[in-house]
């Protein structure tokens, strides 16, 4: 089991990140679905001004990227990233995404409102990322002028975000929940009292590698802090549950527990072919091994470098060109075995 000096920062044993995410749209002109291409382009010129004249922002530095100009697969990067959403990546002329340089901020321009504002951090940190998100959207407010009703709140293309726009979730991840399949009870509680369970890129995406994303569903009728609390106060439930159910999985069994840990990381350290799908079930195992103490030498930050690193798009930036999916699947193969032989013993 794990020794005091090689567990993983606090909050990082169940929780992989932690995003909170703003639909905001500017008063002067109409929703996306019913203003103009040259509306558009003024709006993407308004907030990268504003963005770019600092915002409020000490320290950040900003890249400008305009949906129409970048390649497929450089779009498909920042959607492996979490910097954009699937749908934004499909969208081409008068969209924009502006992305701080270590990628913990990041601005959708013209999605299904005219602003996602999101702001990102690792492990069980929802509050410090709803502080950043927060104050990025008060300083853009006072540029921009947002949308805003003493009634309803924020004013929204969807319906579904009216009032404070927000959207707080963080990632976890939930092996054990999975392998006993009590997951099962947690998404019909969740569901109860409306929380929603995603997988690792959002709705309509599977739950690889025991990747599960849980975030509120309500945006009206509540206060952002409200909301931070709420979905603060779940995920810490279901990562008690997690983390208790390892030790008792560990304990009820401790050699098929080992067993199936050193089974997934033999696999990654010999396959010469292997799937996305597949890496990411096998490092979900190596990770579990990790934070159990059975594994050492590698930490949990370059597994998580790791894990972004043999996705499809990433892979093919990695080695500078166009893979069909067998050589994909070498290439991955290769890249693990050299990771984890180097690293893990």
């Amino acid at each position: 089991m794990s020794k005091e000096g090689s567990r993983p920062a606090l909050g990082h044993e169940v929780a992989i990140s932690s995003r909170v995410r703003l639909a905001r749209n500017l008063e002067a002109y109409p929703f996306t679905t019913r203003m103009s291409r040259l509306q558009g382009a003024e709006i993407l010129e308004k907030v990268r001004e504003a963005l770019l004249d600092d915002a409020g922002l000490s320290g950040y530095e900003f890249s400008y990227l305009e949906m129409q100009s970048l390649k497929p697969l450089d779009r498909q990067l920042l959607v492996e990233k979490h910097l954009i959403s699937p749908e934004f990546a499909e969208g081409n002329a008068g969209r924009a995404a502006i992305i701080s340089k270590d990628g913990r901020i990041s601005v959708m321009v013209n999605e299904e409102d005219h602003l996602r504002l999101q702001c990102i951090y690792s492990g069980m940190q929802l509050e410090e990322a709803w502080k950043l998100c927060g104050s990025l959207g008060s300083n853009l407010d006072k540029k921009l002028g947002f949308a805003f009703d003493k009634s309803y709140g924020y004013l929204t293309c969807c319906p579904t975000n009216i009032g404070t726009g927000i959207r707080a979730s963080v990632m976890l991840h939930l092996p054990a929940l999975s392998m006993t399949g009590y997951i099962k009870g947690v998404l019909e509680t969740c569901g109860k009292i409306g929380v929603a369970v995603r997988g690792l890129y959002g709705e309509n995406s599977e739950a690889e590698g025991n990747m599960f994303q849980i975030s509120n569903q309500v945006t009206l009728g509540q206060t952002e802090e409200e909301i931070i609390a709420g979905i603060s106060n779940i995920t810490q439930q279901i990562s008690e549950q997690e983390k208790m159910l390892r030790i008792e999985l560990y304990r009820q069994n401790p050699v098929r527990f080992e067993d199936k840990i050193y089974r997934s990381l033999g696999l990654l350290r010999s396959a010469r072919l292997i799937t996305s799908e597949e890496s990411l079930k096998l490092i979900s195992d190596v990770r579990l091994g990790m934070i159990m103490g059975l594994l050492q030498g590698m930490e949990l930050e370059d597994l998580n470098e790791l894990t972004l690193m043999i996705r499809p798009a990433y892979l093919q930036k990695t080695y500078g060109e166009q893979l069909k999916p067998d050589e994909r699947d070498q290439k991955r193969a290769e890249l693990i075995r050299k990771k984890l032989n180097e690293r893990i013993h």
